[in-house]
């Protein structure tokens, strides 16, 4: 959106938790896979999974930072 947010469905109720995970994590990697090369300091502030009408959980992304 305009403020640089990706929402992306990462599965549905019906999903095992390691589903989720495992689409969690590809959508991560490829958001960090598309950093433009100009881009300087961090691409990804936060990342947050929430299901609707629930409260969110915040994520930890420095797996993913430190290979960037």
């Amino acid at each position: 959106d305009k403020g640089g947010n990706v929402h992306v469905p990462v599965g549905k109720i019906s999903f095992t938790p390691d589903q989720i995970v495992e689409n969690a994590r590809s959508v991560i990697e490829a958001v960090v896979k598309a950093r433009p090369s100009s881009v300087k300091g961090a691409f990804i502030e936060s990342c947050t999974l929430t299901a609707t009408m629930s409260p969110p959980v915040r994520l930890d992304i420095r797996e993913f930072v430190a290979t960037a």
